[in-house]
């Protein structure tokens, strides 16, 4: 018996409507939030709204701002045939209030281009993605066409004297100015202390400190801008991007500046010579004037100014005439065959002595060198400071 009730039981369980009909799915709801089609919204906050959306909704809301800017397109259109059909109701202040329409419905179509970038970024269909951006770009198009010259003189003047136009431009401009300002006096700030601080440094060359006292000044520099805009709302990393990809062009298109540039380096690095050396190098004598990162410039003894590839001058024999504190100056004199040999050896080393200029130690070197045919020769060779060799 207890088993018949049991039995009964499960038929009338069987039997209701619980488990009688199945679960039905949950409804899709494919539109978007009230929040994301709100003309008001700002772009800032429809590009975190349109994340989690998914293509069905992106594609509804696509369309919803598609309604939204055409209504606004078809008020303009509106206003533009009344001028056309009445042109005295073609006042300033009618042309202004059309610039201010317009100037809205480009804000518009910001966050419709925004949404349609975000349908298909996540897959939407590509002919209604392309339809889509055909009639912004139709529309804008042929209203660039028709409008007047002097509708787009009050708009534009209307645009400079808006605090999210014109006037944002130029505070923006000015904000760069002052900045730039301030970042070529920490630059120069820099550049002294980085100057002080590697003047410490012992056996660096002069060459090797200027060029990395510029290397910091133009790093601070550089820097120091990307800081800038970057504060200022610009997107820096496709400059990063663009930077590496030029950099395989460049490295192809600039191979013989690099090698000068490799050049330079180990000319700064390895120092055989320095700034107002006196050296001969590729053919060329003269003072080091100044090196940088691509040329070596020196002066001849007749002023003349020579700049030398630095791969040249790495890549020939180098001569530095005064890298010693000494130098010997080497003289030729000749005397008649009737004149006395040894007065002519006694008046120059008496002459030598003399000099002021001569060092005596190491000693000079005075003798007969040869019998030309119509005088005898001899070699004078003091030694002399450096500094002192044209003088002698």
């Amino acid at each position: 018996m207890r088993v018949l009730r049991l039995f009964a039981l499960g038929l009338l369980c069987l039997s209701s409507p619980a488990f009688s009909q199945e679960a039905a799915p949950e409804a899709v709801d494919a539109a978007p939030s009230d929040q994301v089609i709100d003309p008001a919204i700002s772009t800032e906050e429809l590009a975190y709204r349109l994340i989690p959306l998914t293509k069905d909704e992106l594609e509804t809301a696509a369309k919803a701002w598609l309604e939204i800017v055409k209504s606004k397109t078809k008020e303009i259109s509106e206003r533009q045939v009344e001028f056309l059909n009445d042109p005295s109701k073609a006042t300033d202040g009618n042309h202004q209030t059309l610039a201010f329409a317009v100037e809205e419905r480009a804000a518009l179509f910001e966050r419709f281009s925004m949404t349609v970038d975000a349908l298909e970024q996540k897959g939407g269909d590509a002919a209604l993605v392309a339809e889509l951006r055909a009639y912004r770009d139709s529309v804008l198009f042929n209203e660039t066409i028709l409008t007047s010259p002097k509708a787009i003189a009050l708009a534009f003047m209307s645009w400079l004297t808006r605090a999210d136009g014109g006037l944002a431009v130029a505070m923006d401009i000015g904000i760069v100015i002052l900045a730039f300002a301030a970042l070529l006096f920490v630059s120069r700030s820099a550049r002294g202390v980085a100057r002080r601080w590697i003047g410490r440094v012992p056996k660096i060359s002069k060459l090797l400190e200027a060029f990395l006292v510029a290397v910091v000044f133009w790093l601070v520099l550089a820097v120091g801008l990307l800081f800038v805009l970057a504060a200022l709302g610009v997107n820096v990393t496709p400059l990063f991007a663009m930077i590496g990809g030029a950099s395989f062009i460049l490295a192809f298109a600039l191979q013989d500046t690099l090698g000068n540039l490799a050049s330079g380096l180990m000319i700064m690095i390895n120092r055989p010579f320095d700034e107002g050396d006196y050296v001969l190098v590729g053919g060329v004598g003269g003072t080091v004037k100044s090196v940088n990162i691509v040329a070596t410039t020196v002066t001849t003894p007749d002023n003349q100014v020579i700049v030398i590839p630095n791969k040249n001058v790495w890549g020939n024999v180098i001569t530095n005439v005064t890298a010693s504190e000494t130098r010997r100056v080497d003289l030729v004199f000749g005397i008649a065959y009737e004149d006395s040999i040894p007065e002519a050896l006694d008046v120059m080393t008496r002459t030598v002595a003399a000099h002021p200029l001569v060092l005596s130690d190491p000693e000079p070197t005075i003798r007969v060198h040869e019998l030309s045919a119509s005088s005898v020769n001899f070699i004078c060779r003091p030694w002399t400071k450096t500094s002192d060799y044209w003088t002698v």
